[in-house]
């Protein structure tokens, strides 16, 4: 899992830093990675969307599974 999370990780940072290929200076494109990374965290926080309508199909589907878990 952690894995997953550097590669997201390591895109996010590549994306914001390619579409400037030039940088003023080594702040500048420490800015950039801080910027890009807390908006990102913004977004690993946010709730599931339909997450209720989701329990629900597994609920049904596989109660005889979810009995110990929910």
């Amino acid at each position: 899992m952690q894995f997953i999370q550097r590669m997201q990780l390591n895109r996010v940072i590549r994306h914001s830093t390619k579409k400037r290929k030039i940088f003023s200076s080594d702040d500048s494109v420490k800015k950039e990675i801080f910027l890009a990374t807390s908006n990102t965290a913004k977004k690993w926080t946010m709730p599931i969307q339909n997450w209720r309508l989701a329990i629900n199909w597994f609920t049904i589907n596989f109660d005889d599974r979810l009995k110990g878990h929910l």
